[in-house]
C-alpha cells in the first residue's frame, strides 16, 4: 500500500476507484465500504484508493473557532488507521492536509482539481450523507452530474447497522467514552487497541515502583481517557497483563501533553523503540490529580491490585504473575 501526503505526483496518478471519508477507527461500516471498493477496483481493473484527512475537518474548524471541545474525540491514530486500510487491501491512501485552502475549495473545484485532475477517479463511493466543498455545499446529486460530465461512476453506501443501530464513528466514540469495550468491539470488528513506538518518558514511574511503557498520543482529545486494565502485544509471543493510564497526568505534569503510560506486570525487558499494541479490557476509573506522590502511589497500587484480580478471575495469566505489589 502506498501512502501519499497530499495528491500524488503525475507519475503516480493511475486511474482509480476511490472512497472518501475520515475513516477514524475503520469500523465495520467502513470495512463494508472498503469491501465494495476492492470489488469495484478488481472488476474495473483499477487501483483502489482512499482519501482521508488530517486533521479531522471538524477539528480544524473547532481550532478556527477557538473551541477545541467542538472537535470530535479521536478513536485511532494515523498509524492504526493506515494499518486497518492496508488489511482491507487498499492500494493507495491519500492523506489530504485539511487546511484553510482545502476548506475553501468550491464543490466544482473539489471535483475538477481533486477528483478529476488530481486522482483520475473512474469510480467513486461515498456514504449516503456525504457533503463536500466550502460550507459543505456539494452533495451526492452534484457528484452524479459531474460523473456524467467527466466520466466517473458514483455509488453511495447506505448506513450499515449492528443490532438495529447505525455503525458510525460517533457510536464507537460513545461506547469508548462509556468504557464499554465489548460494544466497541462489536462496532469495530476487533478489540480496541492503540499502537505506537515506546518512547523515553520522565522515568518517574520507576522511582515509585511502577516503570512504564510510554506511547505518545499526537491528538489532544483521545476517545478514551482514564485508568484501564489492558494487555500488551508486541513484547512477547503472548499478550502481557498490564494496567495503563491515558491522559495528561495532572499530578506530575502541567504541560497538557497526552500520554499513554502502561505498567506491565513483571516485565524486565528493554522496550524502547519497539512498536507495541495496548489492548483495552476494562476501565477502572477517571484520571485524578493527587496532592503528593505518596497518594498517587497508593492509588496506582490499588489500580494494579484490581487489574491482577481481573486477570486472575478471567484466567488470562497464571496466579504466580499476580504477586508483584510494591
Amino acid at each position: 500500500m502506498k501512502v501519499f501526503r497530499g495528491l500524488p505526483n503525475e507519475a503516480s496518478r493511475a486511474p482509480c476507484a476511490l472512497a472518501i471519508g475520515n475513516f477514524d477507527g475503520v469500523h465495520l461500516g467502513h470495512q463494508t465500504l472498503l469491501a465494495h471498493l476492492r470489488a469495484a477496483a478488481n472488476r474495473l481493473n483499477l487501483e483502489s484508493a482512499v482519501m482521508t484527512f488530517e486533521p479531522h475537518p471538524r477539528a480544524f474548524f473547532a481550532k478556527l473557532a477557538g473551541d477545541l471541545s467542538l472537535a470530535p474525540t479521536r478513536i485511532a491514530n494515523l498509524r492504526d488507521n493506515l494499518s486497518s486500510l492496508k488489511r482491507a487491501d487498499v492500494d493507495r491512501v491519500i492523506v489530504e492536509h485539511f487546511n484553510a485552502h482545502f476548506a475553501s475549495l468550491s464543490p466544482h473545484d473539489f471535483i475538477k482539481q481533486i477528483l478529476v485532475d488530481g486522482l483520475h477517479v473512474k469510480w467513486l463511493m461515498v456514504g449516503d450523507d456525504f457533503c463536500f466543498g466550502a460550507k459543505r455545499a456539494g452533495n451526492i446529486t452534484m457528484l452524479e452530474e459531474a460523473g456524467k460530465q467527466y466520466g466517473f461512476e458514483v455509488v453511495t453506501l447506505p448506513a450499515v447497522q449492528n443490532k438495529g443501530v447505525r455503525i458510525s464513528s460517533s457510536a464507537v466514540r460513545t461506547a469508548l467514552a462509556a468504557g464499554d469495550f465489548n460494544e466497541a468491539k462489536d462496532l469495530l470488528g476487533h478489540p480496541y487497541r492503540i499502537s505506537g513506538h515506546v518512547i523515553h518518558g520522565q522515568k518517574l514511574g520507576r522511582t515509585i515502583g511502577f516503570p512504564t511503557l510510554n506511547l505518545r498520543i499526537a491528538h489532544h482529545r483521545p476517545a478514551v481517557v482514564g485508568i484501564f486494565i489492558v494487555q500488551v502485544h508486541g513484547l512477547s509471543e503472548q499478550p502481557l497483563p498490564a494496567v495503563a493510564s491515558l491522559g495528561v497526568r495532572p499530578t506530575v505534569d502541567d504541560s497538557g501533553r497526552v500520554l499513554l503510560e502502561t505498567y506491565v506486570f513483571n516485565y524486565q525487558g528493554n522496550a524502547y523503540g519497539k512498536v507495541v499494541q495496548i489492548e483495552f479490557l476494562k476501565k477502572l476509573r477517571d484520571e485524578e490529580k493527587y496532592s503528593d506522590l505518596e497518594t498517587l502511589t497508593a492509588a496506582i497500587n490499588n489500580d494494579a491490585d484490581q487489574a491482577r484480580a481481573y486477570f486472575a478471575a478471567t484466567s488470562r495469566i497464571p496466579a504466580s504473575n499476580a504477586t508483584d505489589r510494591i
